[in-house]
């Protein structure tokens, strides 16, 4: 069957098409996004503005045209960090509801990590042994660990490189001081997560999800996109370590125009190699292998693991 998945996150509305039966793997079939950065949409109330709305509804009925293009039998909708924490959800997504016909359903952070788990799991398969995962999403960092399909323990953390960009470091070039003290808030929020996943010792396999990370692993020397999905990626801390004053000295242009950083995630990089700096330090990570598949793919697998076999 042809599925789709809308995925209405911190920073783009995505949906992926996938051709897709119980037991085989998730064939891509069609890929369509917007930038919608809801998490910079909010007032000062932490509430979605009414311009904000209005472009979500407009965002959600392209993407169920382009479902409906593409033949999709079901769409799984889906909405992360940012709807999941504003003020004003329960109205949004009555609207959403009311003019599109989506009735989006609201992930909690557990459930991000989770499903995201399971992706992970999938792709590197039982021979990855203990695995620990990071994703840094635009509105909260998910951690989870274990050994089996279903993770031992998972976390979401109200750390995403959208919204530590808007709250802490505004403008093209960052502030010296206001990178301390980023620096400190992510790591004293991480490090109180960190021994409810050293009780499990130490991980046989480390991977990471998210634009953020592939971007970091990217300016760090992993193969491009156009290698495909097969070639191993990895990224070392010491090379984030030399990164982070670098991405720090630069400007937005400067970052848009390294390799594989778009113009839109730019702004981004610096508070997502923050994050992503501190918790592969607090976690004693000296490594970690990107993962091609994320949240969106674990939402398909698991919708597949509840449909009969033929």
């Amino acid at each position: 069957m042809r599925l789709g998945v809308l995925d209405v996150g911190s920073n783009t509305v995505h949906l992926l098409v996938v051709d897709a039966h119980p037991g085989a793997r998730p064939l891509p079939a069609h890929s369509h996004k917007a930038e919608l950065r809801l998490a910079e949409l909010l007032d000062e109330r932490g509430a979605i503005a009414p311009g904000g709305v209005e472009r979500l509804i407009g965002t959600v009925r392209e993407a169920l045209h382009a479902a409906e293009d593409k033949g999709c039998e079901e769409v799984l909708p889906f909405a992360t960090s940012a709807v999941r924490e504003a003020t004003n959800a329960d109205a949004v997504l009555a609207r959403v509801k009311d003019e599109t016909g989506v009735d989006l359903q609201v992930l909690t952070g557990e459930e991000e990590a989770r499903l995201t788990f399971l992706a992970a799991r999938r792709w590197f398969g039982w021979s990855a042994g203990k695995l620990l995962l990071l994703d840094i999403g635009g509105g909260s960092l998910e951690v989870a660990y274990g050994i089996d399909e279903d993770p031992d323990t998972a976390v979401s953390l109200p750390l995403g490189a959208g919204r530590l960009t808007s709250g802490w470091l505004p403008g093209d070039r960052a502030d010296a001081e206001d990178v301390k003290a980023l620096r400190r808030h992510v790591r004293a929020q991480i490090a109180r997560t960190v021994g409810e996943f050293r009780r499990f010792g130490r991980p046989d396999h480390v991977v990471a999800t998210s634009k953020t990370f592939k971007q970091l692993a990217r300016i760090a020397g992993a193969p491009g996109s156009g290698d495909g999905l097969y070639v191993q990626r990895v990224l070392s801390r010491k090379s984030l370590q030399e990164w982070v004053p670098r991405l720090a000295a630069m400007t937005v242009p400067e970052r848009a125009a390294l390799p594989g950083v778009s113009e839109g995630r730019a702004p981004q990089l610096l508070a997502g190699a923050l994050v992503a700096e501190g918790a592969m330090d607090l976690l004693g990570v000296e490594e970690l292998e990107i993962c091609p598949w994320a949240l969106r793919e674990g939402v398909i697998l698991r919708r597949l693991d509840h449909l009969p076999e033929e």
